[in-house]
């Protein structure tokens, strides 16, 4: 079992940077790939970026690759996954969950465990 709780969200202004983390709790943390996903208003939730067990390899979604500058890192001594964030754009406004999966996958139902999301907000 593994449970995950997204941190610092907020409100920023256009062209603002946030890092967002996500610190897991249970003893199989650092066996899962830990991903980060958006879902805006309306919108269908999107795959934005995932990290190996490790570290090593990390994904990212093509549809944030060109629209704003994305780091994700992991520190498994702390048990936390970081999604950096900067140049946001008010877009990229939405609820930004983790996730951990046992493979590395852009696809939902490839992930076993959520955190709750938390809130971006990017005025203009």
């Amino acid at each position: 079992q593994v449970q995950l709780v997204e941190s610092g969200g907020g409100l920023v202004q256009a062209g603002g940077s946030l890092r967002l983390s996500c610190a897991a709790s249970g003893r199989t943390y650092s066996t899962y790939a830990v991903g980060w996903f958006r879902q805006a208003p309306g919108k269908e939730r999107e795959f934005v970026a995932q990290i190996s067990r490790i570290g090593v390899t990390t994904y990212y979604a093509d549809s944030v690759k060109g629209r704003f500058t994305i780091t994700i890192s992991r520190d498994n001594a702390k048990n936390t996954v970081y999604l950096q964030m900067y140049s946001l754009k008010p877009e990229d406004a939405a609820v930004y969950y983790c996730a951990a999966a046992r493979t590395m996958s852009m696809k939902e139902n490839e992930y076993d465990y959520w955190g709750q999301g938390t809130q971006v907000t990017v005025s203009s």
